[in-house]
């Protein structure tokens, strides 16, 4: 078994064990209630309170006091604890090596420590309890840690105080417990370490129906605990394979095997002629506006290799570009027409454009422009930079949104592809600037390289990509399935497990 792996089976007992430790402890107080009386805790142990010591006496340099806040996982933590001058009358409120401590008030009350070696002399605050054993020979101190492990949730419901919940000690004390004499206590605490650590030996420890019924929790915990964590290894792993398939889809690797038999294929330098050719036609006819040339793509550009006639170009070498405007949209005096007009949030991480939100008015209309039906958009500013769809209507959109209107023999598809690969999506938040909000403008992200296949070849990749994403799509719903299983396996085992 590897290291990793053993690590990873270590912290699901752990976090198995501690999420259900209370009701391991009461299961056990059950077994023990036929065989010993339960008593006040107080016969056993008293709950020594802290003192009050004043904030007008703190100091850069002394002794210092242990809060609530300064322990934390149980430990004491000494980093942001306050100081004071050392005196004999507070020897009484010093810490020790091995003592537990408990919060007894605040929005963390019930919370333990178990105070650990090398913090020196330490001084115990108000508010804060100390477990002292009365009689060491009839009680085990770690035992008094088990117990309040056990009672957190008992001492949160018994808090007093409204909006700051506090408790005595003596409310503590008068909890009663079935404590068995101190041989018992010993294997009691040897089988909760022993668990703790997934390193149960075969025996018995102190009762065996007992043993067994904790053990079947804790497994049931972990079994549990395993099958969440391999539903979202698994959703990890298909976004992996979904981004994997779209890098190949525009590096040629997707189409490796049809180049093979498709050879005889216009090269692309064919393609751009075309694209350029209606470009200039919609010039024109005023269509479109005429831009500056785009710069030829240089060596240093160029990320990865491409096929055979496949051909580097920039993104506005193969379609005509814009950017959103704020047009005036539809208000209750205007009816207007029924051009959506798309914003950010109306652009779907799933690729889908949500149209049924707001509408042009007719002077919007006028002011706005228009996006074509096929045309592809993507949000160019802010937190959601990145996102894309494909217009299945004309639509307009605001400024936050550059778009992408495919011209001659160009894909949609292909083009969306593209957008989303990890290449293209990493390229477009390395070309984002403006602080807080980060922005790429048309003019950034219509030179951003874009590897070009033959159109045959595109059409090629679009069929490739489609057929391998239902299969995602299908394991995706598998995945969706198993995570709505295992919550209702969870929550089943909870209501077992907490159950009255």
């Amino acid at each position: 078994m590897s290291k990793g792996v053993k690590t990873q089976i270590k912290t699901l007992y752990l976090k198995a064990f501690y999420l259900n430790v209370g009701k391991y402890i009461e299961i056990i107080n059950y077994y023990l209630s036929q065989k010993n009386e339960a008593l006040p805790l107080g016969n056993y142990i008293k709950i020594f309170g802290g003192f009050a010591f004043k904030s007008t006496g703190y100091q850069k340099e002394g002794i210092p006091i242990i809060r609530i806040s300064d322990f934390q996982n149980e430990q004491i933590v000494l980093e942001n604890c306050k100081r004071y001058k050392e005196e004999s009358s507070l020897e009484k409120y010093e810490l020790k090596i091995g003592d537990i401590i408990i919060a007894l008030t605040g929005g963390t009350i019930g919370k333990l420590a178990i105070v650990q070696e090398g913090l020196g002399k330490i001084y115990m605050n108000q508010r804060v309890g100390r477990f002292d054993i009365l009689n060491p020979e009839l009680f085990e101190k770690e035992y008094a840690y088990w117990i309040a492990r056990g009672v957190q949730e008992k001492v949160k419901n018994l808090a007093w105080g409204g909006a700051q919940p506090n408790l005595s000690g003596k409310q503590i004390e008068n909890m009663e417990f079935p404590i068995p004499e101190k041989s018992i206590q010993k294997k009691i605490i040897q089988f909760l370490n022993d668990l703790k650590n997934n390193s149960i030996n075969v025996g018995v420890y102190f009762n065996r129906e007992c043993e067994k019924e904790i053990i079947r929790l804790q497994n049931k915990q972990i079994a549990l605990f395993q099958i969440k964590e391999n539903t979202n290894t698994e959703e990890g792993l298909l976004q992996i394979l979904h981004q994997q398939i779209l890098q190949n889809a525009v590096s040629g690797k997707l189409t490796a095997g049809w180049r093979k038999k498709n050879t005889d294929v216009e090269p692309v330098s064919k393609l751009l002629e075309k694209i350029k050719a209606e470009k200039e036609r919609l010039i024109a006819k005023k269509k479109i506006k005429k831009e500056k040339p785009l710069p030829k793509i240089t060596e240093d550009e160029v990320p990865f290799k491409l096929p055979e006639k496949w051909e580097w170009c920039r993104l506005g070498d193969v379609g005509f570009t814009q950017t959103g405007t704020t047009p005036p949209t539809l208000d209750n005096d205007n009816f207007g027409n029924d051009i959506p007009f798309i914003k950010p949030a109306d652009i779907k991480v799933s690729w889908q454009i949500d149209y049924e939100n707001e509408k042009l008015s007719n002077k919007g209309l006028e002011l706005g422009r228009l996006i074509q039906s096929g045309s592809v958009m993507m949000v160019c500013i802010g937190g959601s930079i990145g996102k894309s769809g494909i217009c299945s209507m004309d639509v307009s959109c605001n400024q936050q949104i550059n778009t992408i209107t495919p011209l001659t023999n160009m894909s949609s598809w292909y083009i969306q592809y593209l957008l989303q690969s990890p290449y293209f999506q990493k390229i477009v938040w390395g070309r984002a600037s403006g602080g807080t909000t980060p922005i790429v403008n048309k003019t950034k992200w219509e030179t951003i390289p874009f590897p070009l296949p033959p159109f045959t070849e595109q059409k090629a990749i679009v069929a490739k990509v489609e057929k391998l994403m239902e299969h995602v799509s299908a394991l995706e719903e598998k995945i969706k399935q198993n995570k709505q299983d295992a919550e209702m396996l969870m929550q089943s085992f909870l209501i077992e497990t907490f159950k009255n």
